[in-house]
């Protein structure tokens, strides 16, 4: 496995970019910068790119609604061409709340939405005239889509760095699943658990892996975590509390009854009554009850805090489940441990 990191910014974006020289040299493989509704991802990854020299830079995620596939294509191979060929495209269906709520763009089709995004890169890509007729997507837009029909089949023009820049799908609904296993590189899942990936995903890798062309080579995951190695007990309870409270936040808020990705997985786990537990005293305002009722073992499952043995135990466990990356969010007191956490799970991986 190699290790990853999501940047984290809140502190200020050039002073983040000036930590990551010092993970770049202490064995981090790739750094994935969020979009959700805070600063745009792809100004920030140009100015890595400028920054660092070995380290890939990944969007984590950019969402299939916010940018025409055409835009995100041309985004990628530019990002490409100024890193040097270390960029991946991360992209997924983000949620209701942020692509209604912040772009004012209808939620609707991801899983479709999202196959034809996929195809019309891959075109741009291979510097094809894009001649698309899809569900959702049609190119040159006609007349009888509600063009002028003055649109013409254009190609890039520029040649790409490469023609085929890695994919990687943020999913963990069924049917997106098995579109990652199906269609891209790599796979990026949340709240990841080894114990219960088979139970919650076999089916859905199983089912891409069937349709995935053999030039895609095998599908990478890339995992989000936490990591805190440490003897101390007390730092080991706060650090599991703040990953109980994102859990409960994700489980309990991020969407309605019913419509709620992260709680559906919660059940998938094998946690029907947290998960409904969780949910129901969540959007009844009871945050600290909502957390309360996270179980214990799904933090320690899905989070690697501990001291270096257990931690390293977790690691294993994680490569056993087929995870090619750990995303990890490392939380120690300083700058300087933050490094050493990258370097010993670096090590740990190996």
């Amino acid at each position: 496995m190699e290790i990853g990191m999501p940047l984290n910014y809140s502190g200020g974006f050039r002073e983040a970019a000036d930590e990551l020289l010092d993970f770049e040299a202490a064995g981090l493989g790739i750094v994935m910068m969020p979009e959700a509704y805070s600063f745009d991802a792809v100004s920030a990854l140009g100015y890595l790119a400028a920054r660092t020299e070995r380290v890939r830079l990944a969007s984590g995620i950019l969402n299939v609604y916010s940018r025409t596939p055409a835009l995100l294509a041309m985004t990628a191979a530019g990002l490409d061409h100024v890193s040097d060929g270390r960029f991946v495209l991360g992209i997924g269906a983000s949620g209701p709340q942020v692509v209604e709520g912040f772009h004012g763009l209808r939620y609707d089709a991801p899983l479709g939405r999202t196959r034809e995004v996929a195809e019309i890169c891959r075109m741009v890509w291979r510097r094809e005239p894009l001649q698309y007729a899809g569900k959702y997507y049609t190119l040159p837009l006609d007349a009888e889509h509600g063009g002028s029909g003055l649109g013409k089949p254009l190609k890039l023009i520029n040649h790409p760095l490469r023609e085929r820049i890695p994919m990687v799908l943020a999913a963990i609904g069924p049917k997106n699943v098995a579109l990652a296993a199906e269609l891209f590189e790599g796979w990026q899942p949340v709240f990841f658990a080894p114990e219960h990936a088979e139970a919650a995903f076999g089916d859905s890798l199983a089912a891409g892996r069937a349709k995935r062309a053999p030039e895609l080579g095998e599908l990478q995951i890339l995992v989000d975590t936490t990591c805190c190695i440490t003897d101390d007990e007390r730092l080991r309870a706060k650090v599991l509390a703040g990953v109980r409270d994102h859990v409960a936040l994700y489980v309990g808020g991020m969407g309605a009854k019913g419509k709620n990705f992260y709680n559906a997985l919660a059940v998938r786990y094998g946690y029907a009554d947290a998960a409904a537990e969780i949910q129901d005293r969540y959007l009844a305002g009871d945050k600290q009850g909502a957390a309360a009722a996270v179980p214990e073992d799904l933090l320690h499952q899905v989070a690697l805090v501990g001291d270096a043995d257990h931690v390293a135990k977790r690691v294993r466990a994680f490569a056993d489940a087929g995870v090619t990356t750990l995303n990890v969010q490392p939380i120690a007191g300083d700058h300087a441990g933050r490094v050493a956490t990258v370097e010993a799970l670096a090590a740990m991986a190996r």
